[in-house]
């Protein structure tokens, strides 16, 4: 599984390097639906790693943000799934904060996982079974375990909304972040926050790599039930929120969520 890591690390990389091109300004924006945009940058991007991963892989199958998808992926154990830049918003307008995001599923589980963050140059790669690192340094989950000594790291949008309101006066601190896959990235390395919520639904490129990430930096991300994610489902859309960080917080949070419904 090595070769596989170090080619997702390869390509993610020279996306990443991609992205930087027209990074300020030098693309085109289009929407899809619910209004995301979509940039020349997002599809370059998504082109590039799908010809690297494929191209060294064609047995396995496919499923990004930028992509059509195709039930045929539901028949093949091994599959990439990405997203090509994960924060395309903050990518528009000029904050470093989105991600390249490069996962390998076998069998529904994440077993490699990269998230590259080119405006920084921080590279999150993770093995199943062999640790999450940040530039080549082993990094953890933050070992703080109590709701009002720990930072949330959260959704712009979900702030800007409201919607993290009733949390606040649980915490320590609330931190502002853009890109799911960033932020999962973040809390894997204990940087600038303990963990991470997010109430408003997601996809599977969104959050498979950080999955990962945390998994392998000795945390876990659950659904609002307490359930462990499995990929590579029918519908990549993942209803509902997801908490992430060491397993103190996580468990504390969906209790504090629970209470609030």
């Amino acid at each position: 599984m090595r070769a596989e890591l170090k080619l997702a690390i390869d390509a993610a990389r020279q996306a990443g390097a991609l992205t930087l091109e027209y990074y300020g300004g030098n693309y085109h924006i289009d929407y899809k639906e619910r209004r995301d945009p979509v940039t020349s940058a997002d599809l370059a991007a998504d082109a590039h790693l799908k010809e690297q991963l494929l191209g060294a892989y064609p047995d396995c199958s496919w499923l990004s943000e930028e992509t059509a998808d195709s039930t045929q992926r539901l028949t093949q154990d091994r599959l990439w799934i990405v997203d090509p830049i994960d924060g395309t918003r903050e990518f528009i307008a000029g904050i470093p904060e989105y991600a390249v995001s490069v996962a390998l599923v076998e069998a529904g589980e994440p077993v490699v996982g990269v998230i590259y963050n080119p405006a920084t140059d921080q590279l999150f790669a993770a093995l199943k079974g062999g640790g999450t690192f940040l530039n080549g340094r082993r990094v953890f989950c933050s070992e703080v375990r109590s709701l009002a000594q720990a930072t949330l790291i959260v959704s712009r949008s979900e702030t800007k909304r409201g919607e993290i309101e009733p949390l606040r006066p649980h915490l320590k601190d609330v931190k502002p972040v853009g890109s799911v896959a960033y932020k999962l990235a973040a809390v894997a390395a204990s940087q600038g926050g303990d963990f991470n919520v997010s109430v408003q639904p997601k996809s599977e490129w969104d959050v498979c790599a950080g999955d990962l990430l945390v998994r392998e930096a000795g945390g876990q991300m659950l659904d609002l039930e307490g359930q462990v994610r499995r990929y590579n489902q029918p519908d990549p859309r993942i209803e509902g929120g997801l908490v992430a960080g060491n397993p103190h917080l996580v468990h504390a949070m969906l209790e504090l969520l629970a209470s609030l419904r």
